[in-house]
């Protein structure tokens, strides 16, 4: 029986979530927090709603829920604006540009939706459009000394001139 013990301790396994391979061993407000688009606050927020609606604890790992109960979870992670205690303002889409609803939006779809806004923001030529076309910051940071891209020109520190210039005389004496 020890043995059985210690074999289930280190044997790692990996669970399926959302398109995300997690492993088995976070608990499950950690393990939610590893999906692209759920952060801590989304996370406790629906592991205090499983805990409520299938008394299962968010203390639990997730290698110890069944296959069953991992859909279940991960039905409530696909539509949390249905859920009675999650709060709109949770939500990462709130008043959706193309459908005007509250949705969160998780995994390779966050992704595709934030490139979309990109796109449309550009192609109305709106200034946020434009800065992201130029690759410039959006959100009115400064843009004189941080942010810079490409090689420096101009610029050289004493050594370095020191030793151009010594190079440059022996160059000159022979």
């Amino acid at each position: 029986m020890a043995q059985d013990k210690n074999k289930h301790e280190g044997a790692t396994s990996i669970i399926r979530i959302a398109g995300r391979d997690i492993n088995g061993s976070y608990k499950m407000v950690r393990g939610l927090m590893q999906i692209k688009g759920i952060g801590h606050s989304i996370a406790r927020a629906l592991a205090i709603s499983y805990e409520n609606e299938y008394k299962i604890s968010k203390e639990t790992e997730l290698k110890d829920l069944s296959d069953a109960q991992v859909a279940q979870l991960e039905a409530m992670i696909k539509e949390p604006q249905k859920l009675k205690n999650i709060p709109k303002f949770m939500l990462n889409r709130r008043k959706d540009n193309e459908t005007g609803e509250d949705m969160h939006v998780i995994g390779v779809d966050l992704t595709v939706k934030n490139r979309q806004d990109i796109d449309s923001m550009i192609k109305i030529q709106t200034w946020r459009g434009h800065r992201h076309q130029y690759g410039q910051k959006v959100r009115g940071q400064r843009t004189r000394s941080t942010g810079r891209t490409g090689a420096t020109i101009g610029v050289m520190k004493k050594s370095a001139e020191a030793q151009a210039k010594a190079t440059q005389s022996q160059q000159e004496k022979k």
